[in-house]
């Protein structure tokens, strides 16, 4: 298979770079002035709807190459000053002459939004989409957090970026060494980077990363399995989170800074890109943090390192090369976090900050190199054909002290407590993971394709994924007991070199698809969307020789109507199949198949004020009412449910609910992302679950909101201030079950996690057009809050921190 994907990739080349007919290759140039006369040196001068672009030198001059004749619009812009657009014609055998003069206005970057670049497809977003639209042209609810709100913001997680999202929230942090992201009622989605997963455990414990090299966020909500897979892999039902990181825009620029924070925080970044050549043909981008920090509590602290260099070559106007990396080392202590009082309700006892109950010695060591190659060939003015190859290792070694109630539970499933709950028993563990994941695409696209009345956007694609994972596990050793009342040594006696192997598990999937998409236009109000996605999918774990394969088929059908101008109605039908094992027989021995959960969608996008301003409205059911669910019955002699050793058809799991979505400029220098959402996810019919109980971690409610405004003019010029709110209901912590099912005692309803408000906020001022500061405040009123993963990992969110942060560009 690897020797067929490397052909396929030979072939592209082979077709990218075949000879054509000598064509003639003019140039632009001119130069960039501001309107009192001075030379503007990096201005950054792109042709609109094309790659190819420069920036202005020292002198303010600059030259374009590798035009041919024909009307080309020249856009010019630099921080501090209005876009100016151009019409130029290009004429044989010359070099066309066109000087620009700039306005100063408001620090805001022409058609840089918080949402990423007006009118254009964000980047990248075409690997999860696999089409050339934008996001309001896009059938699915898709939101886009740009590195201009991330750097606004002064946030450094995914889980504070994704708080822009409505209905996306954190599932857990797991003593804050991941970053589990949910979205509408589904467990840990996918999160990629570029496409591809980092950590490919099915259950969604996500990963941690550095947002220096962040380019922006794409969330897209709801079932992906047309574009991305079966519903254990990236066709999850919930949608997918993909962290897209930076590469060269073909500008001469830099950016060094550094903040300084609570708790010792020390960071500073860089981002350097320039052009290499005259002709614009090869541009480098290098940008990469370094992050000490402690934390509120004693012991806690983390140190990391990233590295995210990418080139790109542009050999003529039709064909792109992309090759990019990142590099992250982080060392961090994972947090056991605090416990909970009660096996019944919400009795989370509060450590006082100056209290840690795990090791000193306890610590969590991600080495995680990514990689993407990527390539771009237009054989015409209507197709073009498109291949990528990304790739992710990943290895995690954790040590770390666990605590344990004093608690026996019987053969029901019933829990019964030998010491209160105060009492805990304090063990050293050991676990480690090691991730390969590899993702090939390749697709061929047409756009703007005319038949009769209709015009088409269509897309056939071929995907090939391998994914190998191994995790290791080591016997747990006893330590002491410990009361969370009273102070607690963190000092591990005999360390912890006397743990040994307990297991060794590797697990090996690969997975291809082959699929299509048609975008049909009648006139400007009417779009009509197909698609079909085949998958194969197979499984091997050589410890258990086990092996399966699963083939499914998933279709997706949508309509988009815009009876106004910049209103469109929207409605979708699709579906995501989720495997079924070898060992899911019924009660003859029969293989039960495949499960299918289907997603209805609809609703609203708009937008306002030339694309500045989008306002969306979703609604959505996710069902499943064709669950292979292990069989249960009474138990005559215990009187109590207990599964048996079979399978059976039925149940319903079932997600449904709105979410609003506003971001954008509502004035010139005036910025809002806000959003609701409102999620009832129910366990409808269930052998395992309480009937209409909620799934873990599930709230009803999300809601978010940041305003920001820009300073332009005055004796403040130049100052910006914003202030944000976000808002997370109630959570089970855990799910309400009818058997005894990941040790849960049957029959006992969970207790749930408090409802809490954070309040964060910005204050900048650009002292220069280089040089600028900014203060932020994380958590302002100081509020209590936690995330629970189950009855273990019971992490506090960080009380008010302030950071600043000094920037300089050239």
């Amino acid at each position: 298979m690897r020797r067929l994907i490397l052909a396929i990739l030979l072939m592209g080349c082979a077709l990218g770079f075949s000879v054509a007919a000598p064509v003639e290759r003019l140039s632009v140039r001119g130069t960039v002035k501001s309107a009192k006369g001075d030379v503007l040196p990096f201005a950054t001068i792109v042709i609109d709807g094309s790659n190819l672009g420069t920036t202005s030198d020292e002198n303010g001059t600059y030259s374009v190459f590798n035009l041919r004749p024909g009307k080309y619009t020249l856009k010019v812009s630099m921080v501090g000053f209005a876009t100016v657009s151009r019409v130029v014609f290009v004429q044989p055998r010359e070099t066309t002459e066109a000087d620009f003069v700039l306005d100063e206005q408001a620090l805001v970057l022409e058609g840089a939004e918080v949402f990423g670049v007006r009118n254009r497809q964000p980047e990248k977003m075409d690997v999860i989409t696999r089409l050339p639209l934008k996001v309001n042209e896009q059938l699915q609810s898709i939101s886009v957090v740009s590195d201009k709100l991330i750097a606004d913001q002064g946030a450094l997680t995914i889980a504070d970026v994704s708080r822009n999202v409505p209905g996306t929230y954190t599932y857990a942090t797991y003593g804050n060494t991941k970053e589990s992201i949910s979205s509408r009622g589904f467990r840990g989605i996918p999160v990629l980077k570029n496409g591809v997963r980092i950590n490919s455990d099915f259950r969604g414990q996500g990963f941690i990363t550095d947002m220096s090299g962040v380019e922006s966020m794409q969330v897209m909500k709801g079932a992906a399995a047309v574009t991305q897979g079966v519903a254990t892999d990236l066709g999850s039902p919930g949608g997918v989170v993909n962290i897209v990181t930076k590469t060269p825009k073909f500008v001469n620029s830099g950016l060094v800074s550094l903040r300084a924070g609570s708790w010792g925080q020390i960071r500073p970044t860089f981002d350097v890109q320039s052009v290499l050549d005259n002709r614009q043909t090869v541009a480098i981008r290098f940008n990469g943090a370094y992050e000490r920090a402690d934390s509120y509590r004693p012991v806690v602290g983390l140190e990391k390192m990233y590295l995210n260099p990418s080139v790109e070559w542009r050999p003529n106007d039709k064909t792109t090369v992309t090759l990019e990396l990142d590099y992250l080392n982080d060392s961090r202590t994972p947090d056991v976090g605090t416990v909970n009082l009660s096996l019944t309700e919400n009795k989370i006892y509060k450590i006082p900050n100056d209290r840690f109950l795990g090791f000193k010695s306890d610590r969590q060591q991600t080495h995680n190199t990514t990689f993407g190659l990527r390539f771009r060939r237009d054989i015409s003015d209507k197709f073009y054909v498109r291949a990528a190859l990304f790739g992710s290792d990943l290895s995690i070694e954790k040590s770390a002290a666990s605590l344990a109630a004093f608690t026996t539970t019987d053969k029901a499933g019933a829990i019964s407590i030998q010491k209160p709950l105060n009492f805990r028993k304090r063990s050293i563990t050991r676990d480690d993971r090691f991730d390969n994941n590899r993702v090939m695409q390749l697709d061929f696209v047409g756009k703007d394709l005319i038949t009769g009345p209709l015009k088409h956007t269509l897309q056939l694609g071929f995907d090939y994924s391998d994914y190998d994972v191994t995790t290791v596990a080591y016997n747990a050793k006893l330590v002491d007991t410990i009361d969370v009342y009273a102070p607690v040594s963190n000092k591990l006696r005999g360390g912890s070199s006397s743990l040994t192997e307990k297991s060794r598990v590797n697990a090996k999937s690969q997975r291809m698809g082959v699929m299509f998409q048609d975008v049909i236009s009648y006139s400007s109000w009417l779009r009509m969307y197909f698609g079909g996605r085949y998958s194969s999918v197979q499984t091997f774990s050589p410890g258990a020789a086990v092996a399966d394969r699963t083939n499914t088929f998933n279709p997706l059908v949508g309509v988009m109507v815009t009876p106004i101008k910049n209103v469109s109605l929207f409605a979708s039908y699709t579906n995501s199949t989720a495997p079924s094992s070898a060992t899911e027989v019924d009660s003859k021995g029969n293989q039960l198949g495949n499960s299918s959960i289907t997603q209805l969608e609809a609703g609203i996008k708009t937008e306002w004020f030339d694309n500045r301003l989008r306002f969306n409205v979703t609604l959505y059911k996710i069902s499943n009412k064709d669950m292979n669910l292990q069989a249960a019955e009474v138990n005559p002699a215990t009187g109590l449910v207990e599964f048996t050793g079979y399978y059976v058809k039925g149940g319903n799991d079932e997600r449904k609910g709105v979410e609003v979505d506003l971001s954008g400029r509502v004035l010139p220098n005036l910025e809002i992302v806000a959003g609701y959402s409102y999620i009832d996810a129910r366990y409808r019919e269930h052998t395992t679950f309480v009937r209409n109980s909620r799934p873990n971690n599930t709230p009803k409610h999300t809601a978010n909101l940041w305003v920001n405004y820009y300073v332009a003019s005055g004796l403040l010029k130049g100052l910006s201030a914003g202030a944000g709110v976000y808002y997370l209901s109630e959570r089970p912590n855990n799910d309400w079950t009818v058997t005894s099912w990941h040790g849960i005692e049957p029959g006992v309803a969970p207790w749930y996690m408090k409802p809490y408000t954070t309040v964060n906020a910005q204050l900048g001022y650009a002292i220069t057009k280089s040089l600028d500061v900014r203060l932020v405040a994380s958590n302002l009123l100081n509020k209590e809050g936690y995330n629970a993963y189950r009855t273990v990992y019971i992490n506090q969110i960080d009380p008010r921190s302030v950071a600043a942060t000094v920037s300089y560009r050239f």
